[in-house]
């Protein structure tokens, strides 16, 4: 590091991003839960030489037409709404905004990596909540907390899910505590808290483009909560990068919201392929923890965690290793095509096989 950076981040250790290959051409790719199919057509036929003229211009720091045809998909009003690079950079503005007077974020201890790494950035005291011995988040245990409260469901990586009434008595029990719910993968099973919004003015709900839109290039996440909230987190945005979507990630995402069919479709197959690929996995002998998500994670007694993502790298399919405490035995598997998965599962039989 240079002399030049500030002291308070000599120890920050960054998020670690899934391996992207420069070449997929001869992998099969299932390592950062993207979505196997493509984008909706509409996606394709907006962003045309018209549109790509026009990337000298700035694009609209409100993203009124997004911002607009989310409102309407969910069913809340457009000041209940914003939009930002990401849902990373949303949760980012959330932990630089909302931290209560104890400077306290309480969040499940085996969750979305990034977590920690807001904390330490913005210099907030990041709790971590463990989960109970079925790695399922208890929500008794995040009753009455002090201060704000984040949590992905369905979880990652473990792809195990709250239901909306079990966050609901989350938000019954914290009333002077803003509950974040981080739904980056709500769209294949789970239950949204987005119709709770309008019941409770300390939720705040985020969500992803990445997943179960396949426009995980684009970049685009949206919040969703009481207007209050939603003013909040422009004054930050507005404050730090008014112009954060640009103009073909704004089109792109607009069609995506519109096709509602399409959207249905995929996130259908997905959820399909997930449950039959769990069924060809716990026949091998894998333990597979129940999954909402469009990934899941799996161990077993006969390999190591390391060793079978080493194996499986080595017969061409990437997965996601994460060489920590309590999960270093597991991996998380993106659902990708049942092609791919049917060649997954083969491959595991091979590696079993010769362990055996």
């Amino acid at each position: 590091m240079s002399r030049f950076l500030s002291r308070q981040y000599e120890n920050l250790e960054p998020y670690t991003p899934g391996e992207q290959p420069k070449s997929i051409s001869r992998l099969i790719k299932l390592n950062t839960n993207e979505n196997p199919y493509p984008p909706c057509p509409g996606v394709l036929e907006v962003i045309n030489d018209e549109e790509l003229n026009k990337l000298k211009l700035y694009s609209d720091p409100e993203a009124s037409q997004l911002v607009e045809v989310i409102a309407e998909f969910n069913g809340l009003d457009k000041s209940q709404v914003m939009v930002g690079n990401g849902s990373d950079e949303i949760l980012a503005f959330a932990f630089m905004a909302f931290r209560n007077e104890g400077n306290k974020i309480f969040y499940p201890e085996i969750s979305y990596s990034f977590y920690p790494v807001y904390c330490d950035i913005f210099n907030a005291s990041g709790v971590k909540v463990p989960l109970d011995k079925n790695f399922k988040v208890v929500p008794e245990d995040y009753y009455n907390a002090d201060g704000t409260i984040v949590i992905t469901n369905p979880n990652a990586p473990t792809g195990i899910a709250l239901t909306r009434e079990e966050i609901r008595e989350i938000l019954q029990h914290n009333k002077d505590n803003l509950v974040i719910i981080d739904e980056a993968y709500v769209d294949f099973g789970g239950e949204s808290a987005v119709p709770l919004i309008d019941e409770y003015d300390n939720l705040l709900v985020i969500q992803t483009f990445s997943k179960s839109r396949s426009l995980a290039g684009a970049r685009i996440g949206m919040a969703m909560g009481a207007s209050e909230i939603i003013e909040d987190l422009n004054r930050i945005k507005f404050s730090f990068n008014p112009y954060n979507l640009n103009r073909l990630s704004i089109l792109a995402g607009t069609e995506a919201i519109k096709d509602r069919d399409y959207f249905e479709k995929t996130t259908a197959l997905i959820a399909d392929t997930r449950d039959s690929f769990v069924k060809e996995m716990k026949m091998l002998g894998f333990k597979v923890l129940p999954s909402k998500a469009n990934f899941v994670f799996a161990a077993s007694e006969e390999i190591s965690g390391e060793e079978y993502f080493k194996a499986l790298r080595n017969a061409g399919i990437i997965v996601r290793y994460f060489k920590k405490p309590l999960i270093e035995n597991f991996v998380r598997i993106t659902v990708g095509t049942p092609e791919e998965m049917k060649e997954l599962v083969n491959e595991t039989r091979k590696i079993m096989q010769a362990i055996r």
